[in-house]
């Protein structure tokens, strides 16, 4: 007998407990209203690094955690091929230096001497046979046969000029265009090194030495030593709520129970097709002691907060704009600001008013 009354009294208490957990009251609280968003934590400034050139590592000159500068050598790419290219640049722009050409200009130059005397010889004997003529010695033939040696060496005289300067030229030309050739040459030689494009740390290498790389195969990932930021995914229903400067609350699975805070600094405008979302950045304003590239986070981002607002829970509203009073009446209400519990009622709904959780 007792064990039946026993049991008719727990029976009694899980029906008014049940009876309580479907019904509720107004509170008066504060309300913040967010957009929920999934990302991860990553260095400012983070960056693949990818090689200029394709071949085979030769030799790995860091590793992960070593705090690099602008221009530091990372690794190196096996480049047989592109010294030999060098040196034979080196060798062509050796042979084409003005300096190795001199017997060849001096040549000339020799040829310029001559053809000035020549010039100078005839130009006496031209003005010898003209005062010859002036006093009647000589004849008519001989003056035309002395002016027209004298033009000649004069056009020999001009020609070997010509002949010199455009040798000149020649070699100048060729002498700086294969000095460029070797400046190229050594160019491509030094993009056999990888190096660095920023100061940073080297949070990872991708590769290892034997390896076969190319332009489009990343070998390490390099960012900001100490500065780090939150990349957002937000969906694109959510987006258009997005500003510049607002508050981030964030939790992250490496600091259970722990909020940290973030601000919006920056919306990218394109959407990513495949997700349907759009990234936002956000910089720490509270952030743990301790941060690595790619931890994730859960993060809501605070579109507007209200103080003392009258809300319900979420699950109280039917079809979202009416609750059930305990009378079994249908009532229609206002809504305010929602969050993933609660949602603020404006208006239509008493502080003291009892509601009724609706069924599944």
């Amino acid at each position: 007998m007792k064990r039946h009354v026993a049991l008719a009294l727990l029976l009694l208490l899980l029906a008014s407990c049940s009876d309580k957990d479907k019904t509720t009251t107004p509170t008066v609280e504060n309300i913040t209203e967010s957009v929920y968003a999934s990302g991860v934590v990553k260095s400012k400034d983070q960056y693949q690094l990818f090689p200029m050139v394709s071949g085979v590592i030769q030799q790995i000159l860091v590793t992960e955690g070593d705090v690099v500068k602008k221009g530091d050598a990372l690794m190196k790419i096996d480049n047989e091929a592109a010294k030999l290219s060098t040196e034979n640049a080196r060798i062509a722009a050796e042979y084409a230096r003005v300096g190795a050409n001199s017997e060849k200009l001096r040549e000339l130059q020799e040829a310029i001497d001559l053809a000035r005397s020549k010039k100078h010889s005839d130009s006496l004997l031209l003005v010898r046979q003209r005062n010859l003529w002036a006093k009647e010695i000589g004849t008519q033939v001989e003056l035309e046969q002395r002016e027209l040696s004298y033009q000649n060496s004069l056009a020999s005289y001009r020609s070997a000029i010509l002949r010199f300067n455009d040798l000149k030229k020649q070699l100048n030309f060729a002498a700086a265009q294969s000095q460029k050739n070797l400046q190229i040459s050594q160019t491509l030689s030094n993009d056999y090194t990888v190096k660095s494009e920023t100061d940073g740390k080297v949070y990872s290498v991708l590769k290892e030495e034997g390896e076969m790389v190319s332009p489009q195969t990343p070998v390490a990932v390099i960012g900001a030593a100490n500065d780090f930021i939150l990349e957002l995914q937000v969906d694109e229903y959510d987006i258009a709520r997005i500003k510049l400067g607002q508050q981030v609350l964030l939790h992250m699975d490496s600091y259970k129970g722990q909020v940290f805070e973030a601000k919006v600094y920056k919306i990218n405008p394109a959407m990513n097709e495949r997700t349907r979302s759009f990234t936002v950045e956000a910089s720490f304003v509270t952030r743990p002691p301790a941060l690595y590239p790619n931890l994730t986070t859960e993060a809501n981002i605070v579109i507007q907060t209200k103080k003392n607002a009258l809300t319900i829970p979420r699950e109280y509203l039917i079809d979202g704009t009416y609750v059930m009073t305990e009378d079994e009446e249908k009532v229609k209400v206002k809504t305010g600001l929602k969050d993933y519990r609660k949602v603020e009622i404006v208006a239509g709904l008493p502080k003291d008013a009892v509601i009724v959780k609706p069924a599944p």
